[in-house]
């Protein structure tokens, strides 16, 4: 009962997380939900795996299941390539309106100011100093 439980989780979680990586404005969020949804795929095989492991699934079925999971993460794997080639949402609405931070707040014009004696160190052996 539980096994069919996670098996329906992570098989609704890889479109859902596509779709909802499709539905953001940057193409970094699309990225890092397409992400998830592979590894939902990666679940959902460990999941059969273990079905068939347990006598649960016939070796065609699972062989077929299987089949049909590589070729998804294929698909994944090629849509995750496009939009990172594409940069998908650097022309959307919204996306000049985002915080953007001065970097010159964060870097230092001379390293002289900076108090390392605070920072420890590593001798040969590995021991803190």
């Amino acid at each position: 009962m539980g096994l069919s439980y996670q098996i329906r989780h992570s098989v609704q979680s890889i479109p859902a997380n596509i779709a909802e990586g499709h539905g953001r404005y940057y193409y970094q969020d699309n990225v890092r939900f397409c992400y998830i949804a592979r590894g939902s795929l990666e679940e959902l095989l460990s999941h059969l795996v273990l079905a068939h492991d347990l006598g649960y699934l016939q070796n065609e079925l699972f062989e077929g299941l299987a089949q049909q999971g590589k070729s998804l993460a294929r698909l994944i794997n090629g849509y995750i390539s496009y939009l990172k080639r594409s940069k998908q949402g650097a022309n959307e609405p919204g996306f000049d309106r985002g915080l953007h931070e001065p970097l010159d707040e964060y870097l230092t014009s001379s390293t002289d100011d900076i108090d390392d004696s605070q920072f420890s160190t590593l001798d040969s052996q590995g021991d803190i100093e």
